[in-house]
């Protein structure tokens, strides 16, 4: 299955986090928590809204930190693993979860403080159209994350089960830039892609991050980066 149709079927749901967040996918999980947080501290008590919410990860974390926060996602198969999420971390009252497009985001204008996305535009049919709607609903922050194009995760994206769309940065500024927003920071990761590390075990998945670290911290780091994080401002 592609796209959508593979995103949204309940085999998938009930197992996203055991496949992609057990092993050495639990040092992906850390990187990718502290990016968001990161982006968007200090979080309590702000109104936040996350597009493409899956099983919750992000979602139940921010609300941990007290943010007022509403997690959306096409797929009701994820939408019920975050609820149970919510429920056993005693936030079942706290977290709203809803089914919706994030091509037509049923919020008026200025709505969030922030707005974020994980995972989402490397799936994303219409990029542009997606930023604008979070551009649109947002009167402050505005962050995703892209895979690229010009990293090692080419050499396994054809074999996904999902069309993985890859990104080159003037693509990313110029969706930016038409979305009405401006490019407040970018951070770049992981130059072993998350195939890799899924498939070590965790005690390995760290003393390989020294030599991931070592390698993307010099010049030419971004480019073999695989992941990309981008922080914009409204």
């Amino acid at each position: 299955m592609k796209g959508q149709e593979w995103y949204q079927a309940d085999s998938v749901a009930e197992e996203y986090d055991d496949k992609r967040f057990s092993k050495g996918g639990r040092l992906i999980d850390r990187r990718e928590k502290r990016a968001v947080l990161e982006a968007l501290a200090p979080v309590e008590d702000e109104r936040v809204l996350e597009i493409a919410c899956g099983t919750g990860r992000f979602t139940v974390m921010l609300a941990e930190r007290g943010a007022d926060i509403v997690g959306l996602d096409i797929s009701d198969a994820m939408l019920a693993q975050g609820r149970e999420k919510a429920r056993r971390a005693g936030l079942a009252s706290t977290v709203e979860f809803m089914r919706g497009d994030a091509a037509r985001l049923p919020f008026p204008d200025d709505h969030f403080d922030a707005v974020f996305a994980m995972r989402f535009f490397h799936l994303a049919d219409t990029p542009a159209k997606f930023l604008a709607e979070m551009a649109r609903v947002s009167k402050d922050v505005v962050f995703f994350d892209t895979f690229r194009g010009s990293s090692m995760r080419v050499l396994y994206n054809w074999a996904l089960p999902m069309g993985s769309r890859l990104y080159a940065r003037t693509e990313v500024e110029r969706l930016i830039d038409g979305a009405g927003l401006r490019l407040r920071s970018d951070d770049h990761d992981f130059v072993f892609p998350y195939g890799f590390y899924r498939e070590v075990p965790n005690s390995v998945a760290d003393p390989f991050w020294s030599l991931d670290q070592a390698i993307g911290s010099n010049v030419v780091g971004e480019k073999l980066s695989s992941v990309s994080y981008w922080t914009a401002e409204v």
